[in-house]
């Protein structure tokens, strides 16, 4: 058995122990916890926003506020990159960096809101707040800056300041340059950004053409801009990326986004919250495939549907078992939280729900087939703003369609809806990720308290154990031989198994 294995197995073990044994231990001292090497940052003002561990090596890179860390896997520091404070107005646009700007300029922090890894060409992406979002390509060995596009438009990704605003996937190919999807919160400017994009990445990092679009002309380009008219219909529209992976021959975003609706019974309509999953081919650079579906879950009558996390794994041969599906299928885990009207503000009650993404692909398919035999609207309100027919034509609908220019964007107006296989009533579960272990699917999940728990998916799809384990997590990742959690500005992770 491999250390690593050794070190789960350990773990497990002591898990399920302490759990059985629960009653007895209030009937006795506390026993000491497991070792836990942990790294609390430099600064003050150094909270953590992101972590990524690099698949190959394991060390583990942070964007924090006004820096980069490079720490091995049992996080000792190895390399500091500086990338703030410096002057700076969010009102300046483009950057003063580029041209003078009229507002006042203060000393301001940089917050990273976006960390990844280019493997090819062993570089980090690290996009921050300062400058409309411009980022920065460091080496991943030293976090020496290769390169700082700032001179044009294109440079500048994202002019929202949260930590979590942005997120990116690299599409990665063997001939020829790599692709970033970008999506983004805009904050109200939709003139200056695209909420959603694909970009270049050149392999030289000081290239004028990194980050410009794929395909950009006087009528198409690789972005999806937020029409101006929908502000008018909803003044404080936005939509908010909570995650993103590339699986197959597509991309796929998943989003919360404001919509209006009319509640049975009324003649007016509310503003609610709808958590929806976006589709894009990969080799689509004028984003006809653009698609977005409803997702969301129930129990017992009760309503998940605003999004806190999502994380992508393999469904495992035991609950691929349950599922009716393939050891190797997609699986999204996703936790929601109860009911559509507080964003900001979302109530304790939580689901952790799951999803086969075939059946997700399945439904896309199956609305597009309806579409171009002319049937219904395009049914995507904040883009389109008004319904628009959708036209016929003649002609077959794979799975791997990506669409013409007709019929598209494209809206599912059905919710899919998850299998729930765990609720948390009191404290909102926040993050997730999952794996499988010796044909079991696993997930561990984040609270708001700051507690996180493990859950193990029998068959049929239900909680086989649910174990609270006594550590603090936020933010949550799997590196090799060890457990990584990033909460309250520390950042930690397991080093071995005692008891």
């Amino acid at each position: 058995m491999s250390a690593a294995m050794w070190k789960w197995t350990c773990l497990i073990a002591h898990l399920l122990l302490s759990t059985m044994m629960s009653s007895l231990a209030r009937q006795q001292p506390p026993q000491p916890k497991r070792p836990f090497a942990t790294f609390p940052g430099e600064q003050a003002e150094g909270t953590f926003n992101h972590l990524v561990v690099d698949e190959k090596t394991g060390h583990i890179y942070l964007g924090a506020v006004n820096r980069i860390y490079k720490l091995s896997n049992d996080l000792k520091v190895l390399v500091t990159h500086q990338t703030g404070p410096d002057e700076d107005n969010p009102k300046c646009y483009p950057p003063r960096i580029v041209q003078t700007c009229n507002e006042p300029l203060t000393l301001t922090n940089n917050i990273n809101k976006m960390l990844l890894i280019d493997y090819k060409e062993n570089r980090l992406i690290a996009c921050g707040s300062l400058y409309q979002g411009i980022c920065k390509l460091l080496r991943l060995d030293d976090l020496f800056k290769l390169g700082e596009p700032f001179h044009k438009k294109e440079h500048y990704l994202s002019g929202v300041n949260e930590s979590g605003s942005v997120f990116g996937v690299i599409v990665s190919y063997s001939n020829m340059d790599d692709k970033l999807f970008i999506a983004t919160a805009v904050d109200g400017k939709p003139e200056y950004f695209p909420t959603i994009s694909s970009r270049k990445l050149t392999k030289n990092s000081e290239a004028d053409g990194m980050f410009a679009y794929v395909f950009h002309d006087e009528f198409v380009a690789s972005m999806i801009k937020i029409p101006s008219d929908t502000f008018t219909i909803i003044p404080d529209f936005d939509i908010y990326y909570i995650y993103g992976f590339s699986s197959g021959n597509f991309v796929y975003f998943l989003t919360l986004q404001p919509e209006m609706i009319s509640p049975p019974g009324s003649t007016t309509k509310e503003q609610v919250y709808t958590s929806k999953l976006v589709r894009l081919c990969k080799e689509d650079t004028a984003f006809n495939s653009y698609v977005e579906v409803p997702i969301g879950c129930e129990k017992n009558g009760v309503e998940y549907r605003l999004l806190q996390a999502a994380y992508l794994s393999k469904a495992g041969a035991i609950l691929a078992r349950s599922l009716g599906a393939s050891p190797d299928d997609d699986i999204l885990f996703t936790v929601f939280s109860k009911g559509q009207k507080r964003k900001m503000k979302s109530l304790d009650e939580s689901a952790l729900c799951i999803f086969i993404l075939k059946k997700i692909n399945d439904r896309i398919k199956e609305r597009l087939q309806s579409c171009y035999r002319g049937e219904g609207t395009l049914d995507l309100a904040w883009l389109k703003v008004k319904d628009i027919p959708c036209s016929s034509a003649l002609l077959t609908i794979d799975d791997n369609f990506c669409g013409l220019d007709m019929n598209a964007p494209l809206g599912v107006s059905e919710m899919v809806r998850g299998l729930p296989i765990f609720t948390e009533d009191g404290d909102r579960m926040t993050s997730v990720i999952a794996y499988v272990y010796k044909n079991h699917s696993l997930a561990f999940v984040g609270t708001k308290s700051g507690k996180m728990k493990k859950v193990g998916l029998a068959q049929r799809g239900l909680p086989k154990s649910v174990l609270l384990v006594a550590m603090e997590t936020g933010c949550i990742e799997m590196s090799g031989e060890h457990f990584i959690g990033l909460v309250h500005g520390y950042l930690f992770c397991e080093l071995n198994c005692i008891g």
